[in-house]
């Protein structure tokens, strides 16, 4: 199988035209005759999906380091779990809920 064709595959453009001109003019009960370009199209399109994934994946190693360093300074590595808590907002106003709870409570 390959994928669709009616999207650009510009590295394969002429084996799509060959393999589309051998369906078009060889009879349908001959269903291998046109396995030659079919396989030469594969051929094709495997080297264009390498040479895409290179593309994508050429500075991997970068950007992981810099999910990971994100996610270390998201764990608080940077800080104690002290010090990420005073920074906290939505902590803080928890805590002076409950303070001013136990205050009106007491009271």
């Amino acid at each position: 199988m390959h994928p669709p064709l009616d999207r650009p595959h510009p590295d394969c453009q002429t084996e799509i035209n060959a393999l589309q001109t051998c369906h078009a003019t060889t009879s349908k009960l001959k269903f291998w005759a046109c396995n030659d370009v079919k396989f030469q199209l594969d051929k094709c399109l495997k080297e264009e999906k390498l040479r895409l994934l290179d593309q994508m994946n050429k500075d991997v190693e970068k950007r992981r380091q810099l999910e990971e360093d994100a996610y270390q300074k998201a764990l608080g590595k940077d800080v104690s779990f002290e010090e990420y808590l005073k920074g906290d907002r939505e902590y803080q106003r928890a805590v002076e809920e409950g303070r001013r709870a136990r205050n009106e409570g007491g009271a």
